[in-house]
């Protein structure tokens, strides 16, 4: 018989303050508290944590070619050991091929953007790239929605 694979990222009643106190490295919990309220503000949403590890602002729900559903945050952040990882819209690079010249060094991967320091990074052209992503998310910006 055939079960319904379920999320495991999914909303959690864990706290967010809790989970961002107990990242190990100093700098990395730090950045991680910036980077929060900073997603905070711009999305206009609380803070959540989706699992274990993932800190997300609001959400969507998705849909896949197949038919396949789900919810994901609007944006959100995980403070991985070497680096932040940032949860955007796929695509993004692509999309907004300027605001990320602009925004100083990162790597990025499939709708996820990956930081070192926050610091080192333009604050406002991260803004701009969560705000954009929001948009899209929500539907109110005229690229096409994405899949995660």
């Amino acid at each position: 018989m055939a079960t319904s694979k379920q999320p495991v990222t999914v909303p959690t009643d864990a706290r967010v303050d809790d989970f961002l106190a107990a990242v190990p490295d100093e700098r990395r919990r730090a950045d991680a508290e910036r980077l929060c309220a900073i997603l905070r503000e711009v999305t206009g949403e609380s803070a959540v944590m989706w699992g274990p590890s993932i800190v997300g602002f609001g959400s969507y729900r998705y849909t896949y070619g197949s038919g396949r559903t789900g919810d994901w945050p609007l944006a959100g952040f995980s403070p991985r050991k070497q680096q932040l990882v940032v949860y955007l819209v796929g695509g993004f690079e692509e999309r907004h091929a300027s605001v990320l010249a602009r925004l100083g060094p990162h790597k990025t991967g499939k709708g996820c953007l990956y930081l070192k320091r926050l610091d080192d990074v333009d604050e406002s052209a991260l803004r701009e790239l969560i705000d954009r992503t929001v948009r899209v998310h929500k539907g109110v910006d005229r690229a096409s929605r994405s899949r995660r």
